[in-house]
């Protein structure tokens, strides 16, 4: 049976959440590969919202296995009141399966980056503070803290201790600030170990026994293709992969194992944080845009940034993750408008390039070369091909599917689980 990696080809934002639910359906384990609480997906069951941070989305399904993966850098007390949160509501969480591989975000993360983030000034990168950067950086330098070590509370203890004389120096010589005291954290987080310990486990062995058994297989990532450390727009960029890539590595899953590729692609763009954005409104349609489509970060609740969609990032996105596939969202939030424009080259010194820039520099001297489409009163939720479909909302898909060379394998017609057409059986 296949493996299918759902990936955002923007900034993140895209709807990953909603079709990583509506493909879990007919998955049998649902893998969460990077990122951390930084992150946030909404999905919408039965006109019941759910909003996940650390969870994979296939929790909502209680007999699928949804798992953590070793990439994803895990706050506890975060979780834990996810999972709370989640049972409270009726929801079955014993599903969930956490690597005990995986790195912790501690009390001292979440105040460096706060810190490190206020000293950049104007040059700031938009963090969501949550500790994740730091936490990765810890994890790089090889002084991390693993989920695993709350199972051993005397390894846990050494190792906090050690890290807090080092932070401790930090907070107080390099910023001015307060130090930590360690036995508030050890007690807080041996407690969340406690409450944790039946979900944790050797993930990546429990995962490639699924692949091995023909059980079908989902990966989801959070945050976007341009957000991703290496092929993003560096500077301004989480600090995972997001690309499909690191589906193997914060998994522990092999190349091979991987069959398709699903790049999101939502009807529009939006990003949160700052850097380059050349196809940004900033004009009443952004705002209208914004506000239908509830565009605000799930996670800060801060005003996502709004422009029309760009087709060089997709297509650099469909290079960089190997794409077989896209799955459209957010088209309905487009209805009503007058016209809509899709942006599928850029113009630099008067030159027009067709391939995605590095340069931050360049991305940001970009101007979008734009094809404009007559825009669609209404999307029907129950339509069941592109045929049904305005014609000039179906033109928009044919425009999007014929500049990429990807056909649609998903269009989403609304938020709600039911409201999606499929166009290809991914996991046939």
């Amino acid at each position: 049976m296949p493996t299918v990696v759902v990936v955002g080809s923007q900034w993140g934002d895209e709807g990953k959440g909603k079709i990583t639910d509506y493909l879990a359906l007919e998955a049998d384990v649902v893998v969460r590969y990077q990122g951390g609480p930084n992150a946030g997906h909404t999905v919408v069951v039965n006109d019941e919202v759910f909003q996940l941070h650390l969870l994979p989305s296939g929790i909502l399904y209680p007999e699928k296995l949804s798992v953590i993966g070793n990439g994803v850098v895990v706050d506890p007390e975060v979780l834990v009141d996810e999972i709370q949160r989640l049972q409270a509501r009726g929801r079955d969480t014993g599903g969930l399966r956490i690597s005990a591989r995986a790195h912790l975000i501690m009390p001292y993360h979440r105040i460096l980056d706060a810190l490190q983030e206020e000293s950049m000034g104007e040059r700031k990168i938009g963090t969501t503070l949550k500790g994740v950067g730091p936490a990765y950086m810890d994890k790089s330098a090889r002084v991390g803290i693993r989920v695993g070590d709350l199972l051993e509370p005397d390894v846990f203890t050494q190792r906090l201790e050690s890290n807090l004389r080092d932070k401790n120096r930090v907070f107080k010589y390099v910023y001015g600030k307060q130090t930590l005291d360690a036995q508030p954290i050890i007690e807080s987080y041996l407690q969340a170990g406690k409450f944790l310990k039946p979900y944790i486990t050797d993930t990546a062995v429990l995962v490639n026994k699924a692949i091995r058994q023909g059980k079908k297989v989902l990966f989801e990532g959070a945050q976007g293709t341009l957000l991703d450390l290496d092929h993003g727009t560096y500077p301004y960029v989480t600090s995972s992969h997001p690309v499909a890539g690191g589906a193997c590595i914060g998994a522990g899953v092999g190349p091979t194992k991987i069959d398709e590729i699903i790049g999101v692609v939502k009807a529009y763009t939006s990003r949160v944080g700052d850097g380059p954005f050349p196809t940004e409104l900033l004009d009443e349609t952004g705002d209208w845009i914004r506000e239908t489509g509830h565009e605000y970060g799930v996670t800060t609740g801060r005003p996502r940034r709004i422009g029309w969609l760009d087709l060089m990032m997709i297509n650099y996105a469909a290079v960089l993750n190997g794409l077989t596939g896209i799955a459209l969202t957010r088209l309905d939030v487009l209805c009503g408008l007058d016209k809509v424009k899709v942006a599928y080259a850029y113009k630099r010194d008067g030159q027009v390039i067709t391939e995605f820039p590095a340069s931050f520099k360049e991305l940001a001297e970009c101007e979008p070369v734009y094809e404009e489409f007559s825009g669609w009163p209404e999307i029907d939720p129950a339509a069941k091909s592109l045929d049904d479909l305005h014609p000039n909302a179906r033109r928009f898909v044919e425009f999007i599917s014929h500049k990429t060379g990807l056909e649609p394998a998903i269009v989403s017609l609304g938020r709600g689980r039911e409201e999606s057409l499929t166009l290809r059986d991914l996991f046939q």
